[in-house]
C-alpha cells in the first residue's frame, strides 16, 4: 500500500493529522492547476481554497478507483472551473489594460517568459486552456486528462494540440515551443 493509500484510509478514519498531510502533499499542485487555469491570482486563491474544501469533504467517498492523485486533479479542475463560471456571472472592468502596463524593470528573462505565457494562456480558451495547464503543469498523462475531464483521450489529444497551436501564435513562437510539442507528443497529433 502506498504512502497515499495510507494516509487516505487514515483520513477517511477520521485522523486529522493524515488529512492535514494529504492537504499539504497536494497544496502545491492544486494550487498551480488552479492558478494556470483561472488566471487572475486573487479568484485562483479563492478556487484553491474551495478545491481544499471540496477535497476534504468529499475524502469520505473517495473509493480508490482512480489514483489519488487524479482524483485531486479533478477536485482542482472542478473548482478553477467553476470559480471561472462565478467570474463571468459578476460585473467587473476589463482587465486588458492590466497587461498593457505591467513593467518588468530589473526582472529576469524567466519573470517576462512567465507573464508572457500567462497572457497568451488567458487569451486561450477554456476547454483548450485546461487542457495545457493538466497536461504542462500537473505533468498528467493523456488518459488521466481523460478522467478528469471526463472525455475521450482523442479529445484531450485535440484539444492540447489547438491550444498549443494557439499558444504558440500568440507568444509569436519565440522558443521553439512547436519542437517541444512534436516532441511530447511523439510526432503525431
Amino acid at each position: 500500500m502506498t504512502t497515499d493509500a495510507l494516509l487516505v484510509k487514515r483520513a477517511q478514519r477520521g485522523d486529522r493529522n493524515a488529512v492535514d498531510a494529504l492537504l499539504r502533499e497536494n497544496y502545491d499542485i492544486v494550487r498551480a492547476v488552479c492558478h494556470r487555469i483561472v488566471i487572475n491570482s486573487a479568484d485562483a486563491e479563492d478556487a484553491t481554497q474551495i478545491a481544499l474544501m471540496a477535497i476534504v469533504r468529499a475524502l469520505p467517498s473517495f473509493d480508490g478507483r482512480a489514483k489519488f492523485s487524479t482524483w485531486v486533479y479533478r477536485i482542482a479542475t472542478n473548482a478553477a472551473l467553476d470559480e471561472l463560471r462565478r467570474i463571468r456571472r459578476r460585473d467587473i472592468p476589463n482587465d486588458d489594460a492590466k497587461f498593457e502596463n505591467v513593467s518588468v524593470g530589473d526582472a529576469t528573462n524567466a519573470v517576462d517568459a512567465q507573464m508572457d505565457v500567462s497572457a497568451a494562456l488567458a487569451q486561450v480558451p477554456e476547454e483548450f486552456r485546461v487542457a495545457l495547464v493538466l497536461r504542462h503543469i500537473a505533468d498528467l498523462e493523456y488518459e488521466e486528462i481523460a478522467v478528469i475531464l471526463d472525455v475521450p483521450v482523442g479529445t484531450v489529444r485535440s484539444r492540447l494540440s489547438r491550444g498549443r497551436a494557439q499558444l504558440t501564435a500568440l507568444l509569436g513562437n519565440q522558443d521553439g515551443s512547436s519542437q517541444r510539442q512534436n516532441n511530447d507528443t511523439g510526432g503525431q497529433q
